[in-house]
């Protein structure tokens, strides 16, 4: 299985999604975090995503009898690359786009669902601005972004700590503008 068709699974994206940070979870751990799912489901998930190399085993003991296993993130094994997304079709990036925004969306109700879930104390956003850029424009604000996001993905889990989904999409809503001849 190639890393977009591994990664590209609502359920396999928010078992990526909860173990970012560096942490060690256990499968029990992450069927907590995605209670929609089956147990079974998300043992299911987590077996694909470990024989693709983007979990890996840390370690294992022995509880109660059986076998628990902490799993840990492989980032550089958790990326979609750029050759793939070039050979993607428009039908493929519908269904990569569609397969993010369904995460999300099962992100966003497990955070609403939680008890004491407070928009405005967590400083919740989903705003969206329509901006005019040039393709120059463009690639600046995106290596802007990379500049703020990447160092904080190796951020750990402390007790200050949340958190957060970051999602950023960006794609034209129209055609540029033909200048008059």
């Amino acid at each position: 299985m190639d890393s977009l068709e591994l990664l590209a699974h609502p359920i396999r994206l928010r078992i990526v999604h909860a173990m970012g940070g560096g942490r060690l979870l256990t499968t029990t751990q992450l069927c907590a975090r995605i209670p929609e799912a089956s147990k079974a489901t998300v043992y299911r998930h987590i077996e694909l995503l470990t024989a693709g190399g983007v979990l890996e085993v840390a370690e294992e003991r022995r509880v109660r009898g059986a076998v628990e296993r902490h799993y840990r993130l492989r980032r550089d094994r958790a990326v979609i690359g750029a050759d793939a997304v070039r050979d993607l079709a428009p039908d493929d990036h519908r269904q990569a786009f569609a397969t993010a925004m369904t995460a999300l969306l099962a992100e966003f109700n497990g955070y609403l669902d939680r008890d004491g879930a407070d928009p405005v104390a967590d400083r919740v956003g989903y705003r969206q601005h329509a901006l005019w850029l040039s393709p120059g424009e463009l690639d600046e604000l995106i290596a802007e972004l990379r500049t703020a996001i990447a160092p904080r993905l190796d951020n750990r889990p402390n007790p200050e700590r949340a958190q957060y989904l970051l999602s950023p999409i960006h794609f034209p809503v129209e055609d540029p503008q033909q200048e008059p001849e």
